[in-house]
């Protein structure tokens, strides 16, 4: 689906824009880090890195709040000695500094053509008020879709949170199970159930990455689900 056209003032800025979101994602990991702070999929920021998608200035006053880069910074080109440092360390941290509840799709141009007349002697007020409302619920639906799709996406955070930092580091597990192991050794203890516990240990570990890829995955389809036409 192609973007809809931009508005003259959003085209004329547009090059700095992505020239400036080049810089400030240039860091190994950033686009990724940047994306999931403002609610969008890696792979869309990534097309609009590209020049492959326009986005709008809604999106990059967004930018601008979610990282703490002073209003209006996006407007003008910078290199990546002058990103301010609370907006680096921002990104870094991947710690949003406001939440973006909005979106990057470009606004249609105003059309200069006179509207249709009336069919059929039905007044023009009347569907104005039709295309109103329905515009309305339209954008309720919409805004009840982001705010749900962001407490899902906020839990999965959490939780990705818990798995990298686990109250018991993996290791210190291991290393007291193997404490037990070499204290049972003078118990005359059955070697295989030490084999066992060695072996339990591996697949947890095996299994602890296995589901941190799972839960990357949700997060990046929940955050992609809705942004991607």
């Amino acid at each position: 689906m192609e973007d809809p056209v931009m508005e003259d003032s959003d085209e004329s800025l547009l090059p700095i824009w992505r020239a400036n979101l080049v810089v400030l994602t240039q860091e190994v990991g950033a686009a990724t880090r940047l994306a999931r702070m403002m609610t969008f999929s890696a792979s869309y920021l990534k097309l609009m890195l590209s020049g492959q998608r326009e986005f709008n200035e809604e999106f990059v006053r967004g930018v601008e709040a979610v990282t703490g880069l002073p209003a209006g910074w996006m407007n003008s080109a910078h290199d990546e000695h002058e990103i301010p440092a609370n907006a680096r360390e921002a990104i870094d941290n991947e710690t949003p500094l406001a939440r973006f509840r909005g979106t990057a799709h470009p606004a249609r141009k105003r059309s200069v053509l006179r509207p249709p007349e009336p069919i059929f002697g039905q007044p023009a007020p009347v569907r104005r008020i039709e295309e109103e409302s329905f515009d309305v619920e339209a954008h309720r639906r919409q805004a009840h879709f982001r705010k749900v799709r962001e407490l899902a996406v906020q839990d999965v955070r959490r939780f990705e949170r818990h798995l990298a930092s686990p109250p018991v580091e993996l290791n210190v597990l291991r290393a007291k199970v193997e404490d037990v192991i070499a204290a049972s050794d003078q118990l005359d203890a059955d070697q295989a159930e030490h084999a066992d516990l060695t072996g339990r240990l591996e697949q947890i570990e095996k299994h602890r990455h296995l589901l941190m890829r799972h839960v990357e995955k949700l997060q990046a389809l929940l955050v992609r689900l809705g942004e991607s036409e």
